[in-house]
């Protein structure tokens, strides 16, 4: 039960921000499939190993793979699916702590948190990036005109 809601709930977070973004409305269903898909990626791993920078690097890689599929399938660009798929990853929650703390005098806290948010925004680059990168190599193989 509790991953159903997990996968209704970032389906919708995910459809909310690609209308949000003015993705085309014959795109939001499958926008919000490709959050909903890395959101159980993350979920997973997050449940089962306990490593959130780990869950996310793996989860930005599976959204931004089922984006270039999608884009080549429906002719239309990556950043239409990878940019709202990446929302439900964005660790909005734990920058507003570390900022939180800050105002409060509460450095020791606030760098730790700090340092997880920076963490966790560069294991969701990164997973884009390792996967930009495999998608070019693959083309890169499968072209016919070597």
């Amino acid at each position: 039960m509790e991953i159903l809601e997990q996968l209704i709930t970032s389906f919708l977070a995910t459809a909310g921000f690609g209308i949000l973004f003015n993705a085309p409305r014959n795109m939001l269903g499958k926008c919000g499939i490709v959050g909903m898909a890395g959101w159980l990626v993350y979920f997973l791993i997050e449940k089962y190993i306990s490593d959130s920078v780990s869950a996310t690097l793996a989860a930005a890689f599976v959204v931004a793979v089922i984006s270039h599929m999608l884009a080549k399938k429906n002719r239309t660009p990556v950043i239409i699916f990878s940019v709202s798929g990446i929302i439900p990853l964005v660790p909005g929650g734990i920058s507003y702590d570390a900022m939180r703390h800050f105002v409060e005098i509460d450095y020791s806290t606030a760098l730790s948190l700090a340092g997880k948010a920076f963490l966790l925004s560069g294991a969701i680059a990164m997973g884009l990036v390792f996967s930009e990168v495999l998608n070019h190599i693959w083309r890169h193989i499968t072209s016919p005109d070597k």
